[in-house]
């Protein structure tokens, strides 16, 4: 599954606990524009609006810019696509534990565009502080390794 964009904030400020794969509504010229890469998921969000899930504040620009049409929103609400059972189990885990849904990353699965949507809780500052020690550790063990190789 080539994946047309990722959204690697989610997974630095969020606890990724289960993954969910949504269809997307999208138009003729945002499919176009999304397939060329022309997007960006930093900084939105899944919203259920009484019981059907809307992606919020993702960028998909104009696949031709001087030729888009009018009043073209490039953050627009959009319809994803999940089954109902699914959403159920989204509310009954979101009400109870705190949990927010996160847009993780976009790709193309038999020639439809798919959302990758993270049930997930937000990390503490903390957290995202061990995390990054973490890393900077294995980079220098790596570095060590390399240089005694």
């Amino acid at each position: 599954m080539p994946s047309v964009t990722e959204n690697k904030d989610a997974r630095r400020r969020y606890h990724i606990l289960e993954r969910l794969e949504a269809g997307i509504v999208l138009t003729g010229h945002e499919t176009k524009s999304a397939r060329r890469g022309t997007l960006s998921l930093k900084g939105s969000f899944v919203v259920l609006k009484g019981e059907e899930p809307y992606l919020v504040n993702a960028h998909i620009g104009s696949f031709q810019p001087k030729n888009a049409p009018p009043g073209y929103d490039p953050t627009r609400a959009r319809k994803l696509l999940l089954h109902a059972r699914e959403v159920k189990r989204i509310l009954g885990k979101r009400a109870g534990e705190g949990l927010t849904l996160v847009p993780l990353r976009l790709y193309t699965s038999r020639g439809r565009l798919k959302v990758e949507v993270g049930i997930a809780r937000s990390k503490t500052k903390a957290d995202q502080r061990e995390a990054l020690k973490a890393r900077e550790a294995e980079r220098e063990i790596r570095r060590a390794m390399r240089g005694k190789v």
